[in-house]
């Protein structure tokens, strides 16, 4: 999946479902593994994983058939990061194995997060303890064949160069479906920004923000889908759905898109497995000649001296973005929703939620809906289609992309 002159190694691209993982014990084993160049100085592991509530046990990690230092448990209600320095000469040129398991007999121990869809995944589970292997019937009803998310960052190498923006093709009849159900005010609206705002409030008022505390379903990253879902609070199964402010930005791209306005995801994080992360959008304003940050979540955009602002314009600004909001009418309908006016009364104008940024660089969300997450901010952020700024590098190291200014500021090409 990567090559070998890259930094990071890995077999998946983090595409996790929040409520579906590996269950690890003293007989059910987890292989995992990675071929890689030989190294010359301490290396990181990145495994996504979750202890158990009130499991106290560590996690034990053999590579190549030697012990590594134990990873202690930290209390988490959704599977994050754990990360664990390690020497060079624990790994080897070529294929590198690397087993994990835990003392709890039953599945109440430690879960390590699993991508599903995979072939032939280089990865396996064992219900003996070690004795047999295999590579399908995975996960913890034994039901899918998938990639462990385990990654590895050596010293050699350099991280690749950012993947371009990828937009919808103008022509698919997905955009032109889209369209028959965008208001009135945003089809006629004459600039980019005006037509931009009349999609935020449509979208801000359509359905109540709806997070894992409240459903369980996560709604896929399809805009009719998303709309109809969050309006009806059922989904699939006739379950709630989970439709949050990842869901208000995936809605607002493609909905950019069918209106001919270029538009891409763009999240945010505190820090890894930070639970302060936002997800908002971001539309190219020709008038402005720059991408121009809104969130159509609560139908808020920011302004500097009659100039809308970007992203990095925002982040330059916090903590006083109280001065720089313009709300619109869908705002008043999300500040009913308790959780929704509380997470906004408590740090959202401070610019906590909007420290660290990455862009979402696939925007084609309604043509490739193979390539979107099945879970992402139900979790801690793990996709590999995220491209960070690399001011964060170092803190980000289970991540393989990093953009500079440039990168983020660069004009879309879409033909």
């Amino acid at each position: 999946m990567v090559s070998n002159l890259s930094k990071l190694h890995y077999t998946e691209n983090g595409l996790v479902i929040a409520n579906l993982g590996e269950e690890i014990t003293t007989f059910r084993r987890v292989r995992k593994i990675l071929t890689l160049p030989a190294t010359s100085a301490p290396a990181t592991i990145y495994l996504l994983a979750r202890p158990h509530q009130g499991y106290k046990r560590p996690l034990y990690i053999k590579i190549n058939g030697h012990h590594t230092k134990t990873i202690q448990p930290k209390p988490r209600k959704s599977m994050g990061w754990y990360e664990l320095s390690i020497d060079h000469s624990l790994v080897k040129a070529g294929d590198n194995t690397f087993d994990l398991w835990c003392d709890a007999t039953a599945m109440s121990g430690w879960s390590i997060g699993i991508e599903a869809g995979h072939q032939k995944p280089r990865s396996y589970v064992s219900d003996n303890a070690g004795i047999d292997w295999r590579n399908g019937d995975m996960g913890y009803l034994n039901a899918i064949r998938g990639e462990y998310v385990i990654r590895i960052r050596l010293s050699e190498g350099s991280d690749p160069v950012p993947p371009a923006m990828v937009f919808e093709d103008k022509s698919s009849p997905r955009l032109e479906s889209l369209r028959r159900i965008i208001p009135e005010a945003a089809l006629s609206a004459r600039t980019p920004i005006d037509k931009a705002r009349a999609l935020s409030s449509w979208l801000a008022a359509s359905w109540e923000h709806t997070g894992g505390n409240q459903a369980s379903q996560y709604a896929p990253w399809d805009a009719e889908t998303i709309i109809d879902w969050g309006k009806k609070r059922s989904g699939h199964a006739g379950q709630r759905p989970v439709a949050m402010c990842v869901h208000y930005g995936v809605a607002f791209v493609s909905s950019c898109q069918a209106l001919g306005i270029p538009a891409r995801c763009t999240v945010f994080a505190d820090k890894p497995n930070g639970t302060a992360g936002h997800f908002t959008s971001e539309f190219w304003s020709g008038e402005h000649s720059k991408w121009i940050m809104i969130d159509p979540n609560i139908d808020a955009l920011f302004w500097l001296d009659g100039v809308p602002l970007s992203v990095s314009e925002v982040q330059s600004e916090s903590p006083n973005l109280a001065n720089l909001v313009e709300f619109g009418p869908g705002h008043q309908v999300q500040l009913g929703t308790p959780h929704v006016k509380k997470w906004i009364d408590e740090g959202y104008l401070e610019g906590i939620s909007f420290r660290n940024r990455a862009a979402w660089y696939r925007a084609d969300l309604l043509t490739r809906p193979d390539l979107s997450p099945p879970g992402h901010g139900a979790i801690a952020y793990c996709e590999v289609g995220l491209v960070w700024d690399q001011r964060v590098a170092s803190d980000w190291g289970m991540f393989p992309y990093f953009g500079n200014q440039s990168y983020f500021d660069a004009c879309p090409q879409w033909a």
